[in-house]
């Protein structure tokens, strides 16, 4: 074909052709016009119906961690064999809750005695959260943090937990822990709140021998928890009320709703939690440094123990009447070291002591053996002062370390079972 031969002048909307005509390239009607409504309608309804499924997934997977998680506060994380109970089975368990088996209550919570039909009638001790408390949830989570990775015949035994709902639809968390026929060693030491006329309410009668294993194994959970457990856990909260006497008067410690992981072993005060948490301890057994925003460490517990012997040895609570002016219950007995210590101590101590030397015939051999047994235990009264008056002073690097009062409570035990043949009281 002859190109030059065609003229294409004033065709202004001639376009395609052979290239010889230089004609400019044709657009497309269809991509002119762009997509048509029905594929518009067809693309959105689509990326909704994607966008829609996308969100119900990120829903189910959020409501699924969130119930794994639950599940491991209540199952096998916990580390026990686990009994599988409800709120229903719980409220049947105390009686509906009743006040005649509240055996205890504390800052978040009351704990209740509970008989649990579907395991052979066994007894538990129910700790219900009250959630209305400002961080009671948190301390249900940090009792079962606390608790599932840990095992020590001086630790209460936590057997399961639970997280629901109650009948009214309101949250409900609560912690069921192996019962302590013989209650909390603060029974022991002191006359009940509830009154003083009931003979119900006087102390009971803990010799110096039971005094020491008590103290010793207080001090076996404290060496674990600090320097023998997969993490050291501080406890926070030692006190006569959360250490629990089981039916051979083995002391156990409980009550872990603030204890804290410690992020660093060689290092004693190392948080894993933030150290801006406000800790709120018991008054007279926290120490002073936490008051002045000092971190948590193993040698708060430390101190908080060596108020609990102090304590032991006399009778008398850190907060009693008698303790003000500067005067505290580390003071009251460091003034009275070495030659008063017997002054000072529990008079129930010294009454036990002297009943069993008069009733025990094989303790009264020889004409100087009373004297020389009287001696010996004073000694060892005043080895215990020392001990305890060592944990509690001020500065937290100069107290003692749980391993070593383990081996000083052990030295002064020998010398007690050498000096007499422990009376055991019911």
């Amino acid at each position: 074909m002859n190109a030059s031969a065609v003229s294409v002048v004033g065709n202004t909307q001639l376009c395609g052709g052979i290239p010889h005509l230089r004609l400019p390239k044709c657009i497309s009607k269809q991509s002119k016009r762009g997509l048509s409504p029905k594929l518009n309608l067809i693309i959105s309804v689509s990326c909704g119906i994607v966008g829609l499924v996308l969100v119900l997934l990120l829903a189910l997977l959020y409501r699924s961690r969130n119930a794994r998680a639950l599940k491991s506060t209540s199952g096998s994380s916990l580390g026990v064999s686990l009994l599988k109970l409800s709120y229903g089975d719980l409220l049947k368990a105390t009686d509906g809750f009743s006040a005649s088996n509240l055996i205890g209550s504390g800052s978040f919570g009351s704990v209740y005695k509970g008989v649990l039909d579907q395991h052979e009638e066994r007894n538990v001790a129910v700790k219900v959260l009250n959630l209305q408390t400002s961080r009671a949830s948190k301390s249900f989570i940090s009792e079962c943090e606390a608790l599932k990775s840990i095992r020590h015949r001086n630790l209460v035994k936590l057997l399961t937990a639970c997280s629901s709902i109650d009948f009214q639809g309101n949250d409900f968390k609560a912690l069921v822990y192996e019962f302590m026929v013989n209650g909390s060693l603060d029974e022991w030491l002191h006359i009940s709140a509830q009154g003083i006329d009931r003979p119900t309410n006087l102390p009971k009668n803990l010799n110096l021998t039971q005094r020491v294993n008590i103290a010793i194994d207080v001090a076996c959970a404290l060496d674990y928890l600090h320097n023998r457990s997969h993490m050291p856990i501080v406890h926070c909260d030692i006190k006569p009320s959360n250490i629990l006497l089981d039916s051979d008067m083995t002391a156990c410690v409980g009550d872990f709703g603030l204890a804290r992981y410690l992020r660093d072993a060689s290092c004693p005060s190392a948080l894993h939690e933030s150290s801006s948490n406000v800790i709120k301890g018991t008054i007279g057994y926290t120490p002073p440094e936490y008051g002045m925003g000092g971190e948590v460490s193993t040698y708060g517990d430390v101190y908080s123990y060596g108020i609990l012997l102090l304590e032991m040895l006399t009778g008398k609570r850190p907060t009693d009447d008698m303790f003000n002016g500067g005067m505290d219950l580390h003071n009251f007995v460091m003034m009275a070291l070495p030659e008063r210590v017997g002054e000072i101590c529990d008079p129930l101590i010294v009454q036990i002591e002297e009943s069993s030397s008069s009733t025990n015939p094989r303790s009264n051999r020889g004409n100087h053996a009373p004297n020389d047994r009287r001696k010996r235990v004073v000694e060892c009264l005043t080895s215990i002062a020392r001990v305890g008056v060592g944990c509690s002073v001020v500065m937290p690097r100069e107290r003692k370390d749980m391993s070593n009062v383990v081996a000083e409570l052990s030295l002064i035990r020998d010398v007690l079972t050498r000096t007499r043949i422990p009376r055991e009281y019911p």
